[in-house]
């Protein structure tokens, strides 16, 4: 049997996620991984958990054990809808669908949001994840270049004015891959476009409760409230995408989508062809633990200050180790940092040198659309323990200054 012959054309557009193969090749204990955007293990709250395991069972062990409604638990949904509300945009719980993890709001997006050949805007460089879910589709990706403020909303402006986009993707807060953040004058002016052209935003946010320095900015989707001068969640076209899995823990795959009633009714039809609905007994466990509220502001206000030495950590030494002719950003949150090398450099092959030293990271031009980005890596600093950071900086930069002598 021939299979590649009786696969669907589309996918042919599928392919293995570049992060998670290179996890792969990091499993081995004595690689010092930057690679994958991995949570701290070693934070993880796993006496909550399984305080909250125990309680749902107990408590309600026969809702949690059985089929649940496709839209989520209520009180989780109602919990969301009350944490996203602000004095400006009042949230529903009927706006809420719970996915299992924020990927899947990305997967079911697609299917009810784009026919093939759409066109669609995304920051360059922009998440691989999505362009692994979104390019099934055939769409015709534009990209908007973006700076250490995020995605350069002039660039947009002069996109919309000579053709009729589909929707936009933007991670506004530290960025995946490169960790920077949407400034708030360009926030405003994005939502302006939005409301001008009525334009579908996704925002995607897993990072945004880990700031480490700066200021909180309020999410496009409040911004664009305040600029429809609404209230209202139904009369604003952003999809606000969120997840428990960088806040308290991944395994548990529950996440969330903040949308229009209009599109949370047609993406609970995708879901239920999906998955019928997120699993019941994550939902309570998660619920349990965050119910209260301040078990989960504390977590978070631990993540930020470990999570902040790591980052610190990381640029101090690079600072130290680097060759002058490699520059990266410095985020003000999120889990991860882009390194650019001279533009004659390949970060494939510097990768193929750094796994003989015993250090992984990921090749940052899958982030990019078009031929760009192949002298460009992505490092996670929220994983690995200081040592492992200040060791496995210190021998890239040794290998980084003997790569750029040859290059140069």
């Amino acid at each position: 049997m021939t299979w590649d012959k009786l696969f669907a054309k589309r996918t042919s557009q599928m392919k293995r996620s570049t992060v998670r193969e290179i996890l792969k090749l990091t499993s081995q204990p004595d690689v010092i991984s930057f690679a994958g955007g991995l949570p701290a293990p070693e934070l993880f709250p796993v006496e909550r958990i399984q305080q909250a395991a125990e309680l749902a069972l107990t408590e309600r062990g026969r809702e949690a054990l059985q089929y649940s409604t496709s839209e989520g638990m209520p009180e989780l949904r109602g919990w969301i809808a009350d944490r996203l509300s602000t004095e400006t945009l009042k949230v529903k719980p009927e706006n809420i669908l719970i996915v299992s993890g924020s990927q899947q709001a990305q997967d079911i997006v697609g299917k009810i949001l784009f026919d093939e050949g759409d066109a669609v805007i995304v920051e360059n460089p922009t998440y691989v994840g999505m362009l692994t879910a979104w390019r099934p589709y055939l769409l015709d990706f534009a990209a908007v270049p973006t700076d250490h403020d995020g995605m350069q909303i002039d660039a947009l402006a002069a996109l919309l004015e000579k053709r009729s986009f589909k929707a936009a993707y933007s991670i506004p807060n530290f960025q995946n891959p490169q960790g920077v953040t949407l400034s708030y004058e360009r926030r405003v002016k994005l939502a302006e476009l939005l409301a001008r052209y009525d334009l579908p935003l996704y925002e995607d946010d897993p990072y945004g409760a880990l700031r480490y320095s700066g200021e909180t900015l309020p999410s496009v989707q409040q911004v664009e409230a305040v600029v429809r001068k609404t209230s209202a969640l139904d009369d604003c076209t952003t999809m606000y995408a969120g997840t428990f899995s960088k806040t308290l823990t991944p395994g548990l795959r529950v996440g969330w989508i903040a949308a229009a009633f209009p599109v949370i009714d047609k993406l609970v039809q995708a879901k239920q062809a999906a998955d019928l609905h997120t699993s019941t007994l994550n939902q309570f466990i998660v619920y349990e633990a965050v119910r209260d509220g301040s078990f989960l502001d504390d977590h978070i206000a631990r993540l930020r200050e470990v999570y902040r030495q790591r980052r610190d950590l990381m640029l101090r030494t690079m600072e130290e180790c680097f060759p002058a002719e490699v520059t990266w950003t410095r985020p003000e949150g999120g889990l991860f940092l882009l390194v650019t090398m001279p533009e004659r450099m390949d970060a494939t092959e510097i990768l193929k040198l750094a796994l003989e030293q015993k250090v992984a990271f990921v090749p940052a031009d899958s982030f990019h659309i078009g031929e760009m980005g192949r002298n460009t890596f992505r490092l996670n600093f929220s994983n690995a323990r200081p040592e492992m950071i200040e060791a496995g900086i210190r021998r890239l930069g040794a290998l980084l200054k003997d790569a750029v002598r040859v290059a140069i």
